[in-house]
């Protein structure tokens, strides 16, 4: 838990202190832009862009009942962000895994992976693609999904 939230958390106290260099020059816009950048790029890294994650073992349950595909991921990873913001609302119909929340989960993906927690990695009908086109994912999700 505290793994994933160290980035966004740094992010936040380095953002005070790059903030402070202009607060006493009387360039308090300035300071409030950078901490608001430094605060931004915390949320960006951080777990709140992602949909709720589940444990891997529920998440290729529900995959096996609705076949929709599972997406492995960790917070901070910027090849998982381009996925989730390219996918857009779509995203939310996938099942999502935050391997360092889930040891299964990162189980399957160093399984997949020869060893490697490489994400993001896409499970589709059990078979795994790592770093996989948002396109070729977004057709993945079956019209009644």
């Amino acid at each position: 838990m505290m793994r994933a939230w160290l980035l966004p958390m740094l992010l936040v106290l380095c953002g005070s202190a790059v903030a402070t260099g202009p607060f006493p020059r009387g360039a308090h816009g300035a300071a409030a832009a950078l901490m608001l950048v430094f605060v931004l790029l915390a949320g960006v890294n951080s777990s709140l862009v992602f949909p709720r994650s589940i444990g891997a073992l529920e998440a290729q349950r529900r995959s096996a009942v609705d076949g929709r595909p599972v997406v492995f991921w960790r917070p901070g990873c910027m090849y998982c962000l381009r996925l989730r913001m390219r996918l857009g609302r779509t995203g939310r119909r996938l099942h999502w895994v935050d391997i360092w929340r889930d040891p299964a989960g990162a189980a399957v993906v160093r399984a997949a992976n020869d060893g490697d927690e490489t994400v993001p990695t896409v499970l589709v009908e059990g078979r795994p693609h790592v770093n996989p086109d948002p396109e070729w994912v977004r057709e993945q999700l079956s019209p009644s999904a």
